[in-house]
């Protein structure tokens, strides 16, 4: 089992930056494929950006392409955290974010590549 715990979300403005953190407990996000979904309000669950890495590798990434550019995901092994850097924010980002972790290593943009997910955090970018 994988527990996911989310934090950092908020209200902001248009333009601003915004840091999510997911924390795991119960197994390693080394080598694991994590991934962040978000979910806006009468919209589907949307893939964001997702992360594989381990110990001593630089990892892979992978990005929405409407985020691209705008947001960094990053990996911190000893903390067992991932993180989701949100910059340059638009109305649009605006939505529950979800931590997920996969059993395996492929990343993937489909929500039913990922066994775990936290609660989620609010994105909440006023124009």
């Amino acid at each position: 089992q994988v527990q996911l715990v989310e934090s950092g979300g908020g209200l902001v403005q248009a333009g601003d930056s915004l840091r999510l953190s997911c924390a795991a407990s119960g197994r390693t996000v080394s080598g694991r494929a994590m991934a962040w979904f978000r979910q806006a309000p009468g919209k589907e669950r949307e893939f964001v950006a997702a992360v594989s890495r381990s110990i001593g590798s630089i990892g892979s990434t992978r990005f929405a392409d409407s985020v691209k550019g705008r947001f960094t995901i990053s990996t911190d092994i000893a903390k067992n955290t991932i993180y989701l850097q949100m910059n340059s924010l638009k109305p649009e980002d605006t939505a529950v974010y979800y931590c997920a972790a996969a059993l395996g290593t492929v990343l993937t943009d489909l929500a039913y590549g990922y066994e775990y997910w936290g609660q989620g955090t609010q994105v909440t970018v006023s124009s």
